[in-house]
């Protein structure tokens, strides 16, 4: 009775957390606080990259250190195309760029994928530290590569001109760009849950379980592994175009190993193994940035001692309390 009584308390702050998510802008409007929307905003990006991260870390056991690469090229494939979209400078082959998110934003996504795919095809013949240090240094690759591109900024990063338009529409609108991102966030949670469900799924969580055990029962788990990689990298480059155009702006820390660490602290804080975790744990991590930053400029030597306590005291995350025992859900 107390798992079932866990489950649905977990079920019913779900629920909860979305509608409280979804009248985030009309809260806003309420006490005149537009930040709100976007501070928000930028804890559903970050909270969808994070779900992609716990699709192939709690399922999979893939710990990547190296994120924030497919993070950093979603931003600036955006960012790059824009500019040179609004300069009308040549990009390649006499193509100047283009400022259309259904074109830019699905660029973002093949070329993290691309490069998830490279990644993927090293390191997942690793396993353990071996992987998560072949990640990172992939990873490392990526945040040197736009240091070294001074055309584009540099180490300063590169301003956008402008949001991205959507089949024409502009996403200058907060609102409007906020409920684009949560239904993106919903979008990709269903789609990774589904996934999660499926017979693709059940031979990803196999292969963490027991691998020799599902190579013995016919499967090759490489490939199931590798192709959950390239879909997690894809997904994070998606939230790279994302950030870009909510902040109109890019710069090489998004693909540094410290963005990479936010994405598993998020993972962890919100709960492992879960897909909705992440979401807990990406509003629950930058609430508490933004509240030790209003009372400290040390701010951070307050929340490492936090997130050192949740990690050691509630091991299921915040959906894991929630979930009264710290079980594992999708």
């Amino acid at each position: 009775m107390a798992r079932d009584f866990g489950f649905n308390r977990a079920t019913v702050a779900t629920a909860v957390l979305l509608i409280g998510l979804a009248l985030v802008p009309a809260f806003a409007a309420l006490f005149d606080n537009p930040f709100l929307v976007t501070m928000v905003n930028r804890a559903l990006i970050f909270a969808l990259a994070a779900v992609a991260l716990d699709f192939i870390m709690g399922y999979g056991r893939m710990v990547s250190f190296g994120h924030a690469a497919f993070f950093g090229l979603g931003a600036y494939t955006v960012g790059i195309l824009s500019t040179h979209a609004a300069q009308d400078l040549p990009l390649i082959f006499g193509w100047t760029g283009t400022n259309e998110a259904l074109l830019a934003w699905l660029l973002a996504m093949l070329l993290s994928g691309l490069y998830a795919l490279i990644v993927g095809l090293i390191s997942l013949r690793t396993s353990g530290v071996y992987f998560i240090m072949i990640t990172l240094a992939f990873a490392q690759l990526v945040f040197f590569a736009f240091v070294s591109l001074s055309q584009y900024g540099g180490e300063d990063g590169l301003a956008l001109w402008g949001r991205n338009t959507l089949a024409g529409i502009g996403l200058d609108h907060r609102v409007g760009f906020y409920y684009l991102c949560f239904g993106l966030l919903l979008a990709v949670w269903y789609l990774l849950h589904r996934l999660v469900r499926s017979r693709f799924g059940r031979v990803i969580q196999g292969s963490r379980q027991h691998e020799l055990r599902m190579r013995a029962l016919g499967y090759n788990p490489f490939p199931y592994k590798l192709t959950a990689f390239v879909i997690s990298g894809a997904l994070t480059g998606l939230a790279g175009a994302l950030l870009a155009n909510n902040n109109e702006f890019v710069d090489p820390s998004l693909t540094s190993w410290m963005q990479s660490g936010n994405f598993l602290v998020i993972v962890l804080l919100g709960g492992l193994c879960s897909l909705v975790g992440p979401i807990y744990g990406a509003l629950a991590l930058l609430l508490m940035e933004e509240v030790l930053i209003a009372m400290t400029e040390h701010w951070q030597i307050i929340l490492g001692p936090v997130l050192i306590l949740v990690v050691l005291f509630f091991r299921g995350g915040i959906f894991g309390v929630l979930s009264a025992g710290g079980g594992r859900h999708d």
